[in-house]
């Protein structure tokens, strides 16, 4: 709870932002009679972050404080360990930036921020430092040993039915006949499911953005940010979000966190009130991205080009931040540090990865590493072939001149090999070629196991429909990115085989069957789904639990072989483990047998292998590949 304080302590609390709007007439009659002080002038709103932590490894901390005309007061403080180095004034007179330092004996506890006029106390704002959150099991790091599920708030379970419409909020529809509007699913509704995805075999589960939407329209995506401190209330509040992230680690499971730095929604706070013009990109007339990624690593691109890529917005309702300017910088640095620490998550997905000033993320990342050794964090790159990808990647190992230090990406080029292997037609450089051509291309990482992989997400025609709803085909994509270098992803509802195609976007973005009371069928439970529903449910559930406790899926190295007779075979292995697995991909409509020789590498000294659905025992002096078949074998 935060404190703002009047000097004859008359006080309004509020969790997150402070308004004086509440003050009665007769009060403010009285100061200005008794105390000679113009309030009409001056007025707080919100001081960002609203708390801040003790024992950070960077001791600065900049506080954003708006409001009406607050740049006219003086700011003091004191406290044992703060300093006061600098207000900052800008363009905007409602606005003030407070430079601060926090030395390393500051202790927790409350101080006031104190503004005043012509030496006259305004206002004081009681600050708060908390201690760093010391337990264990908090902000682990997501790995190759992890599986991620992700999910839309929105649309996957409604646990809290008073929270569905907010008054005061830009959209108060709510209708799931739509695509467009709010569903009512929310962070209680996860919460409550986090057994079946446990029981499923997930270690992770990833939700698009939480925070507030305050958007008139499909503000249920959550990439349209207007408030970047606060959990939107119609899926919950920002304790809510604490709890869940602690109920997942209480259940051995934990949770990414979705943000954006690219952009922001038109209905935020301060874009409605910049403090600065170049706080958002501004044009002479408005200009979109050209959504171009090769301008910015092609060397002959014109700097116009990559201008309009960087710079230019993403959609008119989606203002660009400049992210160029110091205040912003720090603005979106420190939220990202207080909701890591304030939550305790373990990872990190940036939105539009590609879209953002590349010197800026990279010290961003350095920042973040810095106060969080053990946070992963991976960049959407929703780009076209493997160097595009390793561009934005860690280490410059493509020649790019800096270092982003960016661990892992969103592999897109992985998923388009699988579903060439899939659905194309076997050929040179086409079928289980092409998948065998991206990973021989894992020399352009330098940890390509930090990528994550995935068939699909919520931008995407979902995996299902993308093979024709070819149950085979399911069952082969699910094997392969279950047992592929890398950490898989698999998209809500995967495991019962929802379907749809991306155009519109809304239309792969449906709810979980059985998240509302009311629903006809409850697909979380096994009664509540078909028979194919049923078995694709255990045919992941099987291969995701075997991961659990795979070493070599866990932490091994991979071996590929050249496809031969249209079969493409991998290994996981770790040299001084038992466990290897054997990968063989035969997507072709003729059973296939496999001549262990070629493999001597990887099975030499080996007679015996369990196949890992089946469960049952053959031998692997020859091995038969039904036809339509990723068989997944271990090796003993």
């Amino acid at each position: 709870m935060i404190k703002l304080e009047t000097p004859s302590s008359f006080s309004i609390a509020h969790p997150h932002s402070l308004y004086f709007a509440g003050i009665k007439k007769t009060f403010i009659t009285l100061l200005i009679l008794f105390c000679g002080i113009n309030l009409s002038a001056q007025k707080l709103e919100r001081i960002e972050p609203m708390f801040w932590f003790t024992g950070m490894h960077n001791p600065a901390l900049q506080l954003i404080v708006h409001g009406e005309n607050i740049a006219s007061s003086t700011v003091s403080l004191t406290y044992p360990g703060v300093k006061l180095v600098k207000v900052n004034k800008v363009e905007n007179p409602n606005y003030l930036f407070l430079d601060l330092t926090i030395a390393s004996t500051a202790k927790a506890g409350k101080f006031p921020i104190n503004f005043t006029v012509n030496g006259k106390k305004l206002l004081n704002y009681t600050y708060e430092l908390k201690n760093r959150d010391k337990s264990e099991g908090r902000i682990q790091g997501v790995t190759q040993k992890d599986f991620i599920y992700l999910l839309m708030p929105d649309r996957f379970s409604n646990g809290d039915k008073s929270n569905d419409v907010v008054k005061g909020l830009t959209e108060t529809t709510l209708n799931r006949d739509s695509m467009y509007y709010r569903h009512g699913g929310d962070l209680q509704g996860v919460i409550n499911h986090l057994d079946y995805l446990k029981d499923l075999g997930i270690t992770t589960v990833w939700m698009t953005p939480e925070i507030e939407n305050d958007m008139p329209k499909a503000s249920y995506h959550g990439y349209a940010v207007t408030d970047h401190y606060k959990i939107d209330p119609r899926y919950g509040t920002n304790e809510l979000f604490k709890k869940y992230v602690e109920t997942a680690h209480a259940k051995g499971m934990k949770v990414i966190k979705d943000i954006v730095h690219n952009h922001i929604g038109t209905g935020h706070w301060f874009y409605k009130d910049l403090p600065m013009k170049s706080w958002v990109h501004q044009w002479p007339k408005y200009t979109q991205t050209s959504y171009r990624d090769q301008t910015v690593m092609d060397t002959h691109a014109s700097q116009a080009d990559r201008k309009k890529m960087l710079d230019g917005w993403f959609v008119p309702s989606m203002p660009d931040l400049d992210e160029q300017n110091p205040y912003v910088q720090n603005y979106l640095t420190q939220n990202h540090i207080w909701w890591i620490e304030y939550a305790g998550i373990d990872g990190l997905r940036l939105d539009t990865y590609p879209y953002n000033d590349p010197a800026y993320m990279a010290d961003w990342a350095l920042k973040l590493k810095a106060e969080f050794p053990n946070l992963s964090i991976f960049g959407e790159t929703f780009v076209s072939g493997v160097a595009n990808q390793a561009y934005f990647t860690q280490g410059n190992t493509v020649n790019r001149g800096f270092n982003t230090h960016l661990p892992g990406i969103t592999d897109m080029a992985v998923k388009e090999g699988i579903y060439e292997a899939l659905n194309g037609k076997n050929g040179w450089t086409d079928g289980v070629n092409r998948l065998y051509d991206v990973i021989a291309h894992d020399f352009l990482y330098q940890d390509p196991t930090q990528n994550c992989i995935a068939l699909d997400n919520h931008d995407m025609s979902r995996f299902y429909s993308v093979v024709n709803e070819d149950f085979d085909k399911y069952k082969m994509g699910m094997s392969i990115l279950l047992t592929m270098r890398g950490i898989p992803q698999m998209y809500y509802g995967t495991e019962i085989l929802m379907k749809n195609f991306s155009n519109p976007d809304g239309l792969v973005r449906s709810d979980f069957p059985g998240g509302w009371i009311g629903d006809k069928k409850d697909k979380f439970i096994a009664k509540g789904r078909t028979s194919k529903e049923n078995e694709a449910f255990n045919f992941v559930k099987t291969l995701a639990n075997y991961r659990k406790n795979s070493v070599s899926l866990q932490t091994g190295k991979l071996m590929q072989f050249v496809p031969e007779d249209d079969v493409y075979v991998y290994f996981r292995y770790n040299e001084n483990a038992k466990g290897t697995v054997m990968v063989a991909v035969n997507n072709t409509e003729k059973e296939k047998t496999l001549n262990t020789d070629r493999f001597a590498e990887r099975t030499n000294g080996i007679t015996i292998a369990k196949n890992v659905i089946s469960g049952e025992s053959q031998s692997i002096k020859e091995i038969k590949v039904p036809a339509k078949t990723t068989l997944v074998l271990e090796l003993n």
